[in-house]
């Protein structure tokens, strides 16, 4: 717990110093909000793996913590630093059309938790991801004051309508808030962390294999698919078939069309049960594990193993039975091909003394095989058959007798996938995994 705790107060540390520049700024807004931005932070740094940061990028993205909206580009532990994008339009500049992952936390919706969450994926996936922050503005206030901010499973749509409260009094602009300025006139659905998150999925130039949200984030997500398969259906289909959506910590409806959805919560996960819907069943549940990702903790969920594990197909899920079961009848008919070959020597060695008699007329000029001793032993002919007996026969049954291996072999085991790598498009079957249309 001790690099937790000196994670959180370096970032608390770095946001007091920045606090007179921005109370500068949108004064009554910033004094409002900031005790509870500060909380939200100490939430996140127990529910997230903040101690995978730095001190250079808790340090860089405190100013920003609680920006909603704020894209980063979060590589894996080693891989430099973080990197902060104000949009869209930024995000593929500095770098984004080769990032393949994008991960949504949840919880207090702070930029450091965020970081963590999405650092623990690209930890999974040794690449680059996405990170959207959530943030925490003064309808989330609201929201949590009427419950909203508890029970977001079921009362999630309320955060969205209540964000019109943060555009009229104004916040920062980030992500893809040029967007809600251009659907002004029609009334909003979405907050502006899932009309990024949409927009970044609705970009063609943009790619995205693995989709992983946590708590909340897993309601982001499907709002921002739901919003997608409004705008742009054919965006949606192709997203569908190059792309799988992992959730932790809470089971959120996704599209139909969706059917590579993979959720995992922790056996002791009662926050997220009770925001979850109970007609869908978790695909992986990991015992003696809670909501929490802060591997400090002792039952928290080890999200880049996990991952590793779903992406390597080794993570014991509902579709590897199928596979299980047709092995039988493969070892069944290799045991019936192993059989034939015995039956079809013992035809060629009854039928040997026959032909035998036939030709016992001719001369014996033909010497006999080394190896009929043998033959007699194991056939036991008749006496004229020891000395006439044809080499062909005696060659049809050594050949028999020395190929019985490849009979025998044991196919390959097919309740295994191989590895999917992220960095290329995943193959699909639309019937492995249904969801409930409800």
């Amino acid at each position: 717990m001790f690099e937790t705790a000196f994670a959180l107060g370096l970032t608390q540390f770095a946001r007091s110093l920045s606090f007179p520049e921005r109370v500068r700024h949108r004064t009554m807004r910033n004094a409002a909000l900031e005790p509870w931005r500060l909380r939200n932070a100490g939430i996140d740094a127990l529910y997230y793996d903040v101690k995978a940061l730095t001190s250079d990028e808790t340090f860089y993205i405190s100013d920003s913590i609680a920006s909603e909206g704020l894209i980063m580009i979060v590589p894996p532990t080693g891989g430099g630093m973080l990197t902060l994008c104000d949009s869209v339009a930024e995000f593929r500049l500095r770098g984004g059309k080769d990032v393949r992952a994008m991960a949504v936390a949840g919880i207090g919706g702070s930029a450091i938790g965020a970081a963590a969450f999405a650092r623990n994926v690209a930890d999974a996936i040794g690449a680059p991801v996405a990170a959207v922050v959530s943030g925490y503005g003064l309808g989330d206030i609201v929201n949590e004051a009427i419950g909203g901010a508890f029970l977001f499973g079921w009362l999630g749509h309320i955060r969205s309508n209540l964000e019109v409260i943060d555009d009229v009094v104004g916040r920062p602009k980030l992500g893809a808030y040029g967007k809600r300025d251009e659907e002004a006139d029609t009334h909003r659905r979405t907050g502006l962390d899932t009309d990024t998150v949409a927009t970044l999925l609705a970009d063609p130039s943009l790619s995205f294999t693995l989709i992983a949200g946590h708590s909340r984030g897993n309601r982001v997500i499907a709002d921002a698919l739901y919003a997608l398969k409004d705008s742009d259906p054919g965006r949606l289909e192709t997203l569908t078939k190059t792309a799988r959506v992992v959730t932790f910590g809470g089971r959120i409806k996704m599209p139909e069309a969706f059917t590579e959805v993979i959720d995992v919560v922790g056996e002791l996960d009662w926050f997220g049960e009770m925001n979850s819907r109970p007609q869908i069943s978790a695909d992986i549940k990991v015992p003696f594990c809670g909501h929490s990702t802060n591997t400090d903790l002792p039952t928290a969920l080890a999200v880049t193993k996990i991952l590793v594990e779903i992406l390597n197909a080794e993570a014991p899920l509902a579709e590897s039975a199928p596979a299980q079961a047709e092995e039988a009848p493969l070892l069944q008919a290799a045991t019936k091909a192993a059989a034939e070959p015995a039956e079809v020597v013992e035809a060629v060695e009854e039928a040997a003394p026959p032909v035998i008699e036939e030709e016992a007329s001719l001369p014996p000029m033909v010497e006999p095989e080394p190896e009929t001793p043998v033959e007699v032993e194991a056939a036991t002919p008749p006496p004229s058959a020891q000395v006439d007996e044809p080499p062909a026969a005696v060659e049809v049954t050594h050949a028999a007798k020395a190929e019985p291996s490849p009979a025998v072999e044991k196919p390959a085991p097919a309740s295994r996938k191989p590895a999917t790598p992220i960095m290329v498009p995943l193959p699909r079957s639309r019937g492995k995994r249904t969801r409930p249309k409800t």
